[in-house]
């Protein structure tokens, strides 16, 4: 944990447990500086922290003050998985449960996207009409696999930027993420092989797994900081595994962050078994702290792993512009994208590159985060105010995304089905999983809603949970 989060960390145990009152005001940063011994860097990045998360608001010219009480609900429960591997069978339970999201008279609590509307499409648009207008005929067939070579340099900038050394050349551009993911899949594994997969897990990884014949073993993962290593020693102990499948960074559904040094006991780890990792980190640049966390990739010295990602999270959806930085498969990854789909669409590709050069891309990430991390306090607020005791709620550190554990007895799969019907989507919990761990669990997306939809999706839900809970009661 770094200097901050340890600050931030010991600011809201005082807040929870009532030291700092509703309206108090923070230390000064001169202060706090003083009387913690770190320095006015590591107090301003532990305020931002805790103003992301609604904790305490800044005042002009006053200061940080604690901003309101609040109830706070436990933090989900991570049930054990089985310990043995198994074949994955999801396609068609997710098909039926995702089918209404496409609704647009529903309120899309189930989608697993942000919302269009906070992304700059138009702008995007003009990019690449200006970068279409400039390329010459014979550059739309020079970048056919592995993609357009000015983004994929820009991709390993960014990179570097951030700590993490990537040439340009282990860089495959793809249609999306989920390409990218696939390609890698492919290449580490076999039909019959055993992948490790989170438990929970995205939903889109476990169809992979079906569609590529392959087994799963899940592996016990936090709903705060990831996936448990004692828990993956074991499974590697006792289970021929071929190749890992993580989130590290805020994962789909739990929104778990693994702590740094765990992401690099994790990639030590798997380098003395020599199993390499499939890194999904699509939500990457959607923190609410003041750096962006660090890939497992950063960690990695022999190129076992493969890190996958993709703008479609953070400034193009529908683009579907993503890539593989695939370490030592990067040859095989590029020759698996040329024989499967070929390249991906020019237009996508210059339009990002285009962005990318000439329009203020960080400058939408941080909009986009603030937006986000304001979504997310309303969304815990008014499931504090709503739903009933027992429930239980993660509170990521990005994303967009709510892990609910509902009270005892109450179904996630009936509660989504009751919610449908008065317009509202979620996701039940049973999609995430091979085993019937996570019932009554849901997963709520807080951020693709318009702002006004929230708050009244939401109540709505409660009361539904209150019902669902009251007929579980009952009956028992």
């Amino acid at each position: 944990m770094k200097k901050y989060e340890r600050l931030a960390r010991d600011i809201e145990e005082l807040v929870d447990a009532g030291t700092l009152a509703p309206g108090d005001r923070l230390p000064s940063v001169r202060e706090a500086v003083s009387r913690r011994g770190v320095s006015a860097s590591t107090v301003f990045e532990a305020y931002y922290l805790l103003e992301s998360r609604g904790l305490i608001e800044a005042r002009p010219r006053s200061g940080y003050f604690v901003k309101s009480p609040r109830r706070r609900s436990p933090e989900p429960h991570a049930p054990l998985p089985r310990e043995e591997s198994t074949s994955v069978a999801v396609y068609d339970r997710v098909q039926e449960a995702l089918g209404s999201i496409r609704d647009r008279d529903v309120v899309p609590m189930g989608s697993a996207f942000p919302s269009p509307r906070l992304f700059p499409l138009h702008r995007l648009a003009r990019a690449g009409a200006s970068a279409m207008r400039r390329l010459e005929p014979d550059e739309l067939l020079q970048d056919i696999s592995p993609g357009n070579e000015e983004l994929r340099r820009q991709l390993a900038l960014r990179y570097a930027a951030n700590g993490t050394a990537v040439g340009t050349d282990e860089v495959i551009v793809t249609n999306g993420a989920m390409e990218a993911l696939n390609l890698c899949l492919r290449v580490a594994t076999r039909p019959g092989d055993v992948v490790a997969i989170e438990s929970p897990a995205f939903y889109g990884c476990l169809q992979a797994l079906e569609w590529h014949q392959l087994k799963a073993v899940e592996i016990s993962t936090h709903p705060r900081d990831g996936v448990q290593l004692d828990s993956l020693q074991h499974a590697l102990e006792r289970h021929p595994i071929k190749a890992c499948w993580f989130m590290p960074n805020f994962q789909n559904p739990t929104g778990s962050l693994m702590p740094v040094d765990k992401k690099q006991a994790l990639v030590e780890l798997l380098a003395q078994h020599g199993v390499p990792l499939i890194e999904d980190d699509a939500y990457a640049e959607l923190y609410f702290g003041a750096r962006r966390p660090p890939p497992a990739k950063a960690f990695d010295r022999q190129g076992l792993v493969m890190h996958c990602s993709s703008f479609s999270k953070c400034l193009a959806p529908g683009y579907r512009i993503g890539w593989a930085a695939a370490g030592r498969f990067a040859r095989e990854v590029e020759r698996l994208k040329l024989m499967s789909t070929l390249s991906v669409a020019v237009p996508s590709q210059v339009a990002v590159l285009d962005y990318l050069l000439h329009a203020a891309y960080d400058k939408h990430l941080r909009g986009l985060r603030a937006a986000l991390a304001e979504r997310q306090a309303q969304a815990l607020e008014a499931i504090e105010r709503h739903f009933p005791a027992g429930t239980r709620v993660t509170r990521p550190e990005g994303g967009y995304l709510l892990w609910v554990e509902l009270p005892d007895g109450v179904d996630g799969l009936q509660l989504q089905r009751l919610a449908l019907a008065r317009r509202i989507s979620l996701t039940p919990g049973h999609l995430f999983s091979t085993a019937p761990h996570f019932h009554n669990f849901v997963r709520l997306n807080y951020g693709h809603p318009a702002p006004g939809q929230l708050e009244g999706a939401l109540r709505t839900l409660g009361r539904l949970v209150h019902e669902l809970a009251a007929e579980a009661g009952g009956s028992g």
